[in-house]
């Protein structure tokens, strides 16, 4: 299995540790002995302070008695043998904070709900849980440009401003399960983050507070990844962004 692609580069210590690269984890091997014996060394907690632990469910839980397991138990449900629970646990590993944030977050919109329908706050929540993007910037200007869909602009006018003023970290369990063989299209939700410094540690805990502010979806500004420079070869030519299949313009935009 490939983890060659750049939004694994934050996990990759993680993924030699875990050995994840070899195979499909499959509960033969362990997989949830070696999480939990990552948490454990990492120290990892919930956002109730409770100790971060994996197991295997019974059976399928609703979305609500998922989060809520996590929230009073400090246990994730976690099935081994698809790389879509397991890259969620490799996010919990990465990046407790946010992750721990989000499910706290989960919790409280849940007992705002009256009824077993999700609100508009928990599918934001949901959206960045499954396909988020933090978009790391030290100029406030080039996250700007993102939320106008102003692609051609961002990702090849402003090019080296890209490169030497943003990054992009994928904190998205399903957006990475997508990243293990990807294509032109796939898209994540951003989160912007404006920040002295780009790196992943400090943008962890500013995402918590960031987190307060986001109540539906319609925040979250669309992100084809492949347009980061330098994620897909293919996009070191100007014509990679004329694609509007792909990077579609915003519907106000002039035709």
């Amino acid at each position: 299995m490939k983890f060659d692609h750049p939004a694994f580069a934050p996990y990759r210590s993680l993924i030699d540790a875990l050995e994840l690269a070899r195979a499909l984890p499959t509960p033969g091997r362990d997989c949830l002995d070696a999480l939990n014996a990552q948490a454990a060394a990492l120290g990892t907690r919930n956002a109730s302070g409770l100790p971060l632990r994996f197991f295997a469910p019974d059976g399928r839980l609703s979305a609500r008695d998922y989060e809520t397991c996590i929230l009073r138990t400090g246990q994730v449900p976690t099935r081994a043998d698809t790389w879509h629970d397991v890259l969620n646990a490799l996010v919990w590993l990465r990046f407790p904070r946010f992750k721990s944030a989000l499910n706290a977050a989960h919790g409280e919109a849940i007992a705002m709900e009256s009824d077993s329908r999700r609100g508009r706050r928990r599918d934001a929540l949901t959206v960045l849980d499954e396909s988020g993007v933090w978009v790391i910037s030290r100029d406030p200007a080039l996250p700007a440009l993102l939320a106008e869909r102003a692609w051609h602009a961002l990702f090849w006018d402003h090019r080296h401003a890209v490169e030497t003023e943003m990054r992009f970290v994928v904190v998205g369990h399903a957006l990475l399960e997508k990243a293990l063989a990807p294509y032109p299209s796939m898209t994540g939700k951003s989160l912007t983050l404006i920040a002295a410094s780009p790196d992943p540690d400090t943008a962890d805990e500013l995402s918590t507070a960031a987190l307060a502010g986001i109540d539906a979806p319609r925040q979250l500004a669309p992100l084809p990844v492949q347009g980061i420079p330098g994620w897909d070869p293919a996009n070191a030519s100007a014509a990679y962004y004329a694609n509007q299949d792909i990077f579609r313009p915003a519907r106000n935009a002039a035709a």
